[in-house]
């Protein structure tokens, strides 16, 4: 496949460049020429210069240039200098109660306030702590920043406190690789400059940039006198060639197509929308893409995946597309469960800026893959698709159902009621972002809430970490304004920061679906004909939100819902809302627990009795 790629990602800006520049859109020279011209003009360019500066002091400089905002983690003595320049800069710094907490925080600030968050960490356990969230933000496509110290040279090997370098800490930590796209220790002071360009280079990736710069404590207070370089995060632009948008308009107009529309496609929400009303296509999200496509939109037949609708399955079995445009999305399985129901007749165009996963989830189908942005893909698309195109006749296609939700007179709160509240008072009538827990706070949230705008709603589908959304919606409320997170008492109690959100005035919510039990595990064994103890004591959850200095109000009874919902937006510090869950109401999750039965989980399991019967 030939694309010609336009790159604006030169750090350095002269003359001499911008001449450049205006040669490669006149010439079409390629980015191997361009790059070569440019390393061998480099050490003439008008480089800015800066005076000598204490290494922290450096490091801070160069985060406040390249947009850094907010500062989250833990302190400690070994990065005190590193932390005393952050304390002292433009960056807020925001002191969490523990590092994994300050990482899906600050993966969940990147992704609200599309700008790098730094995570920072002291030796030893402080790296340690941080990576799941950190792994989880390199997952999700944010831009994270992790600075960490660790041991000077001179007390490798001789048991220092929190002793930390390549011998004492997992391999991987300090190289690029799965968990970092970029990773280094700096030995000297003048190893920063590169550090900075590699770092500013990353962060002008499409989908998210997770990087790693381990500062011995001892360097921390060394002089610096190279100069950094200037920073231009200008996204790259891979253009598609008029050859690839031909054959993709061949492909897609050869019979109905439908688009499936994922996370990454978060930026061109207009842009499918205008595509999918010039052609009449279907369009269907992952999890993480509701709201991307409006879900009240007459040509959206539902999310797929866990928590997902059975129209989906409905619309492929009547509709049979002839191929689905995939736009930003790995296909894995919370989106897909790999299921042999979603492939289409003649196979796949799968978009993506990440090579690796084109193609992947279903590797025996038919895939037309193209490398690129989706938004930059789908305005060429709108460009040349032709105007006399439509679809052969009008089709009504399936929508997701509303739940029917009968009165009762259960002493106890059913989730899908809460659900309903939440769509009334919170997304139709706030702009605050919904985020919701692994568990079953996830699938009820994904199966019926509603969304018409993109990023109102988060999931974590990377790692489903328990304690992501209880923890990163401080993040998210820091960057936007107000964020509500759909938590279970389990995630809850495993890992909350509430006591940070109290300190910095964060309007954060947590709305607690308290069933005294993991209630996905309890729920799931039950139905794969397995037993385990999944239960745990009842928590109250007010009483810990108010030792804490937040406020907080229990939910008994179904009419005390939205009240306190309402109480709960209007408050301009963090809320607890504590609900009491019928635990009998089944979520659902079946398609999930298909999935562990496929992979041989369990033989003999009873029979299904989650909704949405899913075929």
């Amino acid at each position: 496949m030939n694309e010609n790629k336009v790159s604006s990602n030169l750090l350095v800006q002269s003359p001499f460049y911008n001449k450049l520049a205006m040669k490669l859109m006149e010439s079409r020279l390629t980015n191997a020429k361009l790059n070569d011209d440019y390393l061998r003009h480099e050490k003439h360019a008008d480089i800015k210069s800066s005076p000598s500066l204490l290494l922290s002091d450096a490091i801070v400089k160069l985060l406040e240039d390249l947009g850094v905002k907010y500062a989250f983690g833990v302190s400690g003595g070994a990065m005190a200098k590193l932390w005393g320049s952050l304390s002292n800069s433009q960056i807020q710094v925001l002191h969490f109660r523990h590092e994994v907490g300050a990482a899906f925080a600050a993966a969940e600030a990147s992704l609200a306030s599309d700008r790098p968050v730094v995570i920072f960490t002291t030796a030893g356990p402080g790296i340690t702590n941080a990576l799941t969230g950190i792994l989880a933000a390199r997952g999700e496509g944010a831009k994270v920043i992790l600075l960490s110290a660790s041991t000077s040279a001179l007390q490798h090997g001789r048991y220092a406190i929190q002793e930390t370098h390549e011998q004492t800490i997992p391999g991987g930590i300090f190289t690029s690789g799965a968990l970092f796209h970029y990773a280094t220790t700096l030995e000297c002071a003048e190893q920063l400059p590169q550090a900075a360009r590699r770092i500013a280079l990353g962060l002008t990736r499409p989908n998210g940039f997770v990087a790693h710069l381990s500062i011995p404590t001892n360097l921390q207070s060394s002089l610096i006198h190279e100069s950094l370089p200037q920073v231009d995060l200008s996204l790259a632009q891979n253009i598609p060639s008029k050859d690839t948008i031909a054959k993709c308009i061949h492909l897609l107009s050869e019979g109905n197509f439908a688009i499936w529309v994922g996370f990454g496609a978060r930026s061109a929400a207009e842009e499918i929308r205008q595509l999918a009303e010039r052609t009449g296509a279907a369009v269907m999200c992952s999890p993480r893409g509701k709201g991307i496509f409006p879900e009240n939109h007459p040509q959206f037949v539902g999310v797929t995946g866990l928590g997902g609708h059975a129209s989906v399955f409905t619309y492929m079995q009547k509709h049979s597309p002839q191929r689905i445009l995939v736009l930003g999305t790995r296909l894995g399985e919370p989106t897909s469960f790999w299921s042999s129901q979603m492939i289409p007749q003649a196979g796949f165009v799968h978009v993506d800026v990440d090579p690796d996963i084109l193609g992947v989830a279903y590797p025996s189908v038919p895939t037309f893959p193209v490398l690129c942005e989706v938004k930059t893909f789908v305005e060429s698309l709108l460009q040349y698709w032709p105007d006399n195109f439509a679809e052969s006749k009008l089709v009504t296609l399936p929508h997701p159902e509303a739940e029917i939700i009968q009165p009762s007179n259960n002493e106890l709160v059913r989730p899908e009621v809460l659900m309903q509240q939440i769509q009334q008072v919170c997304v139709e009538n706030s702009d605050a972002i919904i985020m919701a827990e692994s568990g079953n706070s996830f699938t009820w949230a994904t199966h019926l809430l509603r969304f018409a705008l993109p990023k109102r709603y988060r999931v974590s589908t990377a790692i489903g970490a328990m304690g992501h959304a209880a923890t990163g919606v401080v993040g998210a409320a820091k960057a936007h304004g107000k964020a509500i997170a759909i938590v279970g008492d389990g995630a809850m109690l495993m890992n909350n920061e509430i006591s940070t959100a109290v300190k910095y005035k964060i309007p954060a919510v947590w709305i607690v679906l308290n069933d005294a039990r993991y209630n996905m595990c309890f729920q799931g064994m039950a139905m794969l004909g397995l037993e385990a103890d999944a239960t745990i004591p009842r928590t109250d959850f007010v009483m810990i939100a108010r030792g804490m200095g937040a406020d907080g109000i229990r939910v008994e009874t179904e009419s005390d819902i939205r009240k306190a919902l309402e109480q709960a937006l209007a408050a301009s510090t963090p809320f607890v809302i504590d609900v009491m869950i019928d635990p009998t109401r089944q979520a659902p999750s079946r398609g999930r627990n298909q999935g562990l039965l496929a992979q041989g989980v369990a033989d003999s399991p009873n029979k299904e009795i989650s909704f949405p019967l899913l075929k």
